[in-house]
């Protein structure tokens, strides 16, 4: 049942118990008449419309405009000859569901008058509309506002995919941007001596028989020169491992502005030297933080404040996002990783989410000079 109920709205928009409503209702004003052809007459058209409905929700390009004109059609004569004028409740949530916003505003802009004039000729010539007054005015409302709302949904949607792509797309190019980097530092650093070790390499072999010293030299200044690439090597992947607060700022900077995110910073973006221990898992918790921001919070504004206030360290975190309650947080692999860095420098983390997240990172200064965080090097993390 659930794969037809999923099948159903694919085809036709609409939840299979709505569309029985629907379809059963209409019956029951055509058979208030005593005509048998103006009963068949009505049978064939309740039958019509929901066929062009079908057609026209499942067509594209100039099609889906045809239905919705012959859809129009049908329920002005249905109120008419019947005073049937809920069809337009169907063709509300359809003109919703139309993407481009001339073609919403033109059938929008016809249905409106087309419901009123109709109901209300309904209303003074059919007695069964003058009982269902109550009715007949909430539908009249619900065709104003559920194309308008139907719409705005539906952009929205289209906005919040936009938006999600975007960001993976910014994500990709930031990974790429840092491939390119480490390239070409490992370029820079072992290229060069690597081609000189080959160099230094064959010529020590072409000397091994001719002169003995100097091939010995050359062999010598090849194992210098492959100290010195190991050094600088060790050198590189410690730097790339080890970020710092300053750098890591720079790049939430880029990352927001690539989102559309603005950002407000206080504070001084570089902790002094007595933090230095400490730098890397900071850093890596407000690039974490801001990663959630991009990703999930919809938001427009970004707020980092950094202070040191009662030998504590304490970084706050805020966005005007949508927020999301609190027991994702629990759960959160993001928000998980921070806990844990936090954890390792004796820190704290406090969420609060109500109009948009605030994250709030309180490190202890006075314990970790003392006590060197926790009996741990923050290295051991990584």
């Amino acid at each position: 049942m659930g794969k037809f109920q999923q099948r159903f709205r694919q085809t036709t928009g609409l939840s299979p118990y709505i569309w029985m409503f629907l379809s059963i209702l209409p019956f029951y004003f055509i058979f208030q008449t005593p005509a048998v052809l103006e009963g068949v007459s009505g049978v064939l058209l309740v039958l019509g419309f929901f066929l062009s409905y079908v057609l026209s929700f499942s067509s594209k390009g100039w099609m889906i405009y045809v239905g919705l004109g012959i859809q129009l059609g049908i329920s002005t004569i249905m109120g008419i000859l019947f005073g049937y004028v809920y069809f337009y409740l169907l063709i509300a949530y359809f003109v919703g569901q139309l993407a481009k916003k001339p073609a919403f505003i033109t059938f929008y802009s016809i249905l409106i008058p087309l419901k009123v004039i109709t109901s209300y000729y309904a209303f003074i010539t059919f007695e069964i509309l003058q009982i269902q007054l109550p009715f007949l005015l909430l539908s009249t409302i619900a065709v104003i506002l559920l194309p308008v709302n139907t719409y705005s949904k539906l952009k929205e949607e289209k906005l919040e995919d936009e938006l999600a792509f975007a960001n993976q797309k910014i994500a990709d190019l930031i990974k790429l941007e840092e491939r390119e980097r480490i390239s070409r530092d490992l370029h820079d650093t072992l290229g060069q001596k690597l081609s000189m070790i080959g160099i230094k390499s064959d010529l020590a072999g072409k000397l091994i028989m001719k002169d003995h010293h100097k091939a010995e030299a050359e062999i010598k200044e090849v194992q210098q020169t492959a100290r010195t690439a190991l050094k600088e090597l060790r050198e590189l992947v410690a730097d790339m491992r080890r970020s710092k607060l300053k750098e890591e700022m720079e790049r939430v900077t880029q990352l927001l502005d690539a989102a559309g995110i603005g950002l407000t910073v206080s504070g001084e973006r570089e902790l002094p030297e007595n933090l230095a221990r400490i730098d890397h898992v900071v850093s890596m918790c407000v690039k974490e933080a801001v990663t959630n921001i991009v990703k999930h919070s919809q938001a427009s504004e970004c707020r980092i404040s950094i202070a040191t206030h009662d030998e504590k360290l304490i970084i706050r975190i805020e966005d005007d996002g949508k927020g999301m309650p609190m027991e994702k947080f629990r759960y959160g692999g993001g928000i998980s990783g921070i806990k844990e860095r936090l954890q390792f420098i004796n820190g704290t983390l406090e969420i609060v989410s109500e109009q948009g997240t605030a994250l709030t990172m309180t490190i202890p200064i006075v314990q970790l000079n003392q006590e060197g965080g926790n009996g741990h090097d923050e290295t051991a993390y990584r």
